[in-house]
This record gives C-alpha cells, sequence and structure tokens, in this order.
C-alpha cells in the first residue's frame, strides 16, 4: 500500500504509525511513518499549536524525535496497530497547554510491521461534550465520586470512601492519594486502602521507610515524561522506569510492584499530589485510565478547595505576625468554655505583657518591635504549646492550659518572667490565675490579667528610666 497516498485523500490532520514488533513478542521502535499536508503543517508551521522538539517532519523517524517517550501514547498505537483495535481518546497531556481529540485505525501490517492511522484533533480549550462522551460504566463511577465529594461533610472519611472505590475500579493490591507540600518538601497521606495483608504494599509504609520520599515523588513528573498519567502493566513498562528512574524502581522493587497507575492531582496549573495503585488489574488498564482522567479532576478540585478552606481558616484565626492564635479565635475559646462546650477542668489561665516594646520601636524602628513580638510569641509557644497562646493585641499576650495544676502553672508563669526576649530592657510582665471549673473562667481572667498589670508597675518602679 502506498500509505503517502492513502493519507493524502484524508482532510484532518493525519499521519500513518508504525509499531514494530520483536521475536520476543514485545514491540520496539514506534515511528511516524507519513503525513498528509495538515499533519505536517502542525509540525513545521505550528505558530499558534503545541510546539514539538522538532519543527521539521521527516517520513520515518522515531516519535521521541518530536515529544518525550509517553508509554500512554505507545499503548494505544500498539492497540490500534498491532491488537487491530480502533481507539479514540480525548486527553490533555501536561506538556502541551492543549486538548487532543484522538482516533487510531488499524491499518494491514507488512512483516513484523503494523501501522495505524493517527488522526488528531488539537484545541487550546476543553470541549466539556468530549469530556462527558464516556461509556456507560465509566460515567456512573465517576458519577459516584462527584455525588461523595459534593455531598461530603467530613473531608478525610469521604476521600477514604473515594479511595476504596479506586482501589476496587483498579482491581489493585494498594491505592493511595498522596499530598506534596513544595514548601516543606513533605508527602502525606491522605487516604489508603488495602487489599494485601503484606505491609510492603502500604504507602504509609513506604514514607516510613524512606524519610526523603518528597524527592522521589519529585522526580515522578519527569517519569511521566508530559503525559498525564503512567501507567506500567507489563515488564517491558517497568523497564522504562528503571531506565528512566532507577531510585523509584529500588523502591518498587523493594514492595513487589509489578504494575502502576499513577495520576497527577491538579488545579489551577498547580501539582497538589498524585493518586496510586499498584498492582492493579491490567486487563482493565484502559477502562481505568478513562475513568480516572476525568475523576483525578474531581478529586483534585476538591482537594484544592479543601486546602484553601484551611488557609481561610488560619487567616481568620491566626495572628499574621506571630503566628499564634488571635483574638477572635481567643474570645471563641473562652465562650466556648464558659458555655461548657469545651468541657475543661483546672484550667490555668496567664496574661504576659511585652515591657520595653515602646523603647524598641522608639529607638531601633517597628521592624525591630515587630522582631520583639515574633521572639516574645515564640518563647510563649515554647512554654505552652501552640495551642494554648493567644496574641489578644498589641504587646499582650493570653494563654490557657487546661489540664493543668495551680504549681504547674505558678511555675511556668514564672519562667516566663525571667525569659530573655533578645532586645535590651525587654522582658515579660506576667500574671496568672488557676480555676478549677469552667465556670470561674471569667473570674480567673480577670484576676490574672489584675496580676499582670502589679507585675508590671514593679517593673516600671525598679526602672523608671524606661517608662515611656
Amino acid at each position: 500500500m502506498d500509505l503517502q497516498a492513502f493519507v493524502d485523500n484524508i482532510d484532518a490532520m493525519t499521519c500513518v504509525i508504525s509499531v514494530e514488533m520483536l521475536e520476543d513478542g514485545h514491540y520496539g521502535d514506534i515511528r511516524l511513518v507519513a503525513g498528509n499536508k495538515a499533519y505536517v503543517n502542525s509540525i513545521e508551521a505550528a505558530w499558534d499549536g503545541p510546539q514539538l522538539m522538532s519543527n521539521k517532519f521527516v517520513p520515518g523517524s522515531l516519535y521521541q524525535n518530536y515529544f518525550p517517550q509517553d508509554l500512554n501514547f505507545e499503548t494505544i498505537c500498539y492497540r490500534a496497530a498491532v491488537e487491530k483495535i480502533p481507539v479514540h481518546t480525548y486527553v490533555h497531556p501536561d506538556r502541551f497547554d492543549f486538548w487532543f481529540n484522538l482516533f487510531l485505525l488499524p491499518l494491514k501490517n507488512e512483516g513484523n510491521l503494523y501501522y495505524c492511522t493517527y488522526t488528531q484533533e488539537v484545541t487550546q480549550k476543553a470541549d466539556t461534550q468530549k469530556m462527558a462522551n464516556l461509556s456507560q460504566d465509566t460515567a456512573a463511577e465517576v458519577l459516584n465520586t462527584c455525588i461523595k465529594l459534593h455531598g461530603a461533610s467530613d473531608f478525610a472519611v469521604t476521600m477514604q470512601e473515594v479511595i476504596k472505590d479506586i482501589r476496587a475500579l483498579c482491581g489493585a493490591w494498594a491505592c493511595a492519594i498522596m499530598l506534596l507540600d513544595k514548601e516543606k518538601r513533605t508527602c502525606e497521606l491522605l487516604a489508603e486502602d488495602l487489599e494485601n495483608p503484606d505491609p510492603r504494599a502500604s504507602m504509609k509504609a513506604v514514607l516510613e521507610a524512606y524519610p526523603d520520599f518528597y524527592e522521589i515523588a519529585e522526580s515522578w513528573e519527569d517519569t511521566i515524561g508530559g503525559s498525564n498519567c503512567l501507567i506500567v502493566k507489563n515488564s517491558s513498562d517497568m523497564e522504562y522506569v528503571k531506565q528512566k528512574n532507577p531510585r523509584w524502581y529500588a523502591t518498587l522493587a523493594a514492595s513487589r510492584v509489578t504494575s502502576i497507575v499513577l495520576f497527577p492531582l491538579r488545579s489551577g496549573g498547580n501539582l497538589l499530589g498524585y493518586v496510586w495503585a499498584t498492582n492493579f488489574n491490567t486487563e482493565s488498564a484502559d477502562h481505568i485510565k478513562e475513568t480516572l482522567e476525568l475523576t483525578t479532576f474531581f478529586i483534585a478540585s476538591s482537594v484544592a478547595n479543601n486546602q484553601l478552606l484551611k488557609r481561610l481558616k488560619i487567616m481568620g484565626s491566626v495572628d499574621m505576625l506571630t503566628g499564634v492564635l488571635n483574638r477572635n479565635e481567643m474570645n471563641n475559646r473562652i465562650d466556648r468554655i464558659s458555655k461548657g462546650v469545651d468541657r475543661v477542668k483546672n484550667i490555668g489561665i496567664v496574661f504576659a505583657d511585652v515591657n520595653g516594646l515602646k523603647i524598641v520601636n522608639d529607638d531601633k524602628g517597628h521592624v525591630s518591635g515587630d522582631r520583639l513580638l515574633k521572639n516574645a510569641a515564640d518563647v510563649l509557644v515554647k512554654i505552652f504549646g501552640h495551642s494554648d497562646v493567644y496574641r489578644a493585641g498589641g504587646d499582650e499576650f493570653m494563654i490557657i492550659v487546661p489540664n493543668t495544676t495551680e504549681e504547674e502553672i505558678e511555675a511556668k508563669t514564672l519562667i516566663v518572667r525571667e525569659s530573655s526576649l533578645g532586645f535590651e530592657h525587654t522582658s515579660f510582665a506576667a500574671g496568672c490565675c488557676f480555676a478549677r471549673d469552667s465556670k470561674e473562667i471569667f473570674t480567673a481572667l480577670h484576676l490574672s490579667d489584675e496580676r499582670m498589670y502589679e507585675d508590671k508597675e514593679q517593673y516600671y518602679e525598679k526602672h523608671p528610666e524606661l517608662r515611656r
């Protein structure tokens, strides 16, 4: 067959792809054999289209001349050319800011070379109708996930249910959602479901075994190679992982992993983490890929929303200068204790005020004054713990210590008074009170505040030159 003449009769961007079959049953090179004018122009004159590694189309070239090795691309070529199965997929590879509507049709083979057509439609914006063009089974599974996410009252519990459903879909040993924190360079296991009792199958065990696992997870983007996921089905695919990412491969081998599904979770262009399934039912790889391509989109959106809510809560409850809890959170805590919502007894209340802040502001500037307040907050957190310290306002802090003793709270208040704040002529004035019952909290607040001001007056009586 004259492949060039054949493809020239097609108007849409189309090329013919060859897949070489080796004697051992694995496939070898995948090449772009011939392309029609529209396809060649998409490479050589693509001013507004995807930018490839080469802008010159050469018939018979390896596809890796144009974009990095991609197991997903190789899979659909193999299915169409070798297995003689027509393929349609709608994808958004991460390496391109474009959506690809792809159609592959099998052609006759010649010896060990198998052929298929590859037709593409490229757009910058997603077509929601194409995204929703799913099989009945896939649509039902995606809809089930969406309903769970939309009706979630407990985010963690819902994510656990979702990952359990995904593991069942994949027929996998283990399945997990893992989040990445780029600033802290840490991994967080959000949810995990296991079928295999072997502890090595658990992502939790992997994270414990490799404290620096973030570095491995960070390398996955390069291993995926700009595609929208990584699906490793057999030893040949695993060899790709071994060559591309030997360190990660070593952890997989140690965990007896022979197949992997790995989907990035992205929202607003940001990588949030990954959905991961190991030792899955490889015969269902196509159905798994189709389902997770859309399911992970909704999971990522839900994760991003949850993270936003956490940030907003922090902004509403944390003092931005010092990092301790703010006055609003302090008032809420007092209200909960006084009404019995927070059932606590043996409460210690401490008020601590910074002596010398005005001197630092006047002599060294407000930047130094802010540093003094941060130092003061750090000292109090070290003594009492982050959850108990509040900035009441200005240079005044308040500490609520539940389940303590009168002796303990007095001893810690003495430590506060003797603490260094890092600037000359600065210190804490502090007062405390102990209440056995939450009903006495307002009395304890009043007395500890009075005692702090008495301590402050004594300080300035000893150092009148510092009073301003």
